[in-house]
């Protein structure tokens, strides 16, 4: 049970790296990786077909993670069922001081 929650734990964070890798490709205005292949309009990997597959990559990516989290949920049981019950919070008595105590012992007095 642990080594499948490990090996999930390890696709989650590839699933996310790569994520991360794909989104920073991409140019916020349409450029991205695309803009190196403006040129060739009729290449086999052309601007289109660019923007097409980071797009793809970067939905697909976000349903593998949400996926992995969601078997890794099932397989480890819900949160409910591993926390103990809840019990009242019992109020304690005030904690006393942390000075030390005398060790010396008062005169008597007459």
């Amino acid at each position: 049970m642990d080594t499948i929650f490990t090996l999930l734990m390890v696709l989650i964070m590839i699933a996310s790296v790569l994520l991360v890798i794909v989104v920073m490709a991409q140019n916020p205005k349409g450029g991205g990786l695309s803009s190196t292949f403006g040129g060739a309009s009729s290449a086999q990997f052309g601007v289109q077909r660019t923007n097409d597959f980071m797009e793809k990559a970067t939905w697909t990516l976000g349903g593998v993670i949400i996926v992995l989290i969601i078997l890794s949920v099932v397989i480890t049981g819900k949160p409910s069922q591993a926390a103990p019950t809840a019990q009242p919070v019992k109020k304690e008595a005030p904690a006393q001081s942390t000075a030390p105590a005398s060790t010396t012992t008062p005169a008597p007095t007459k």
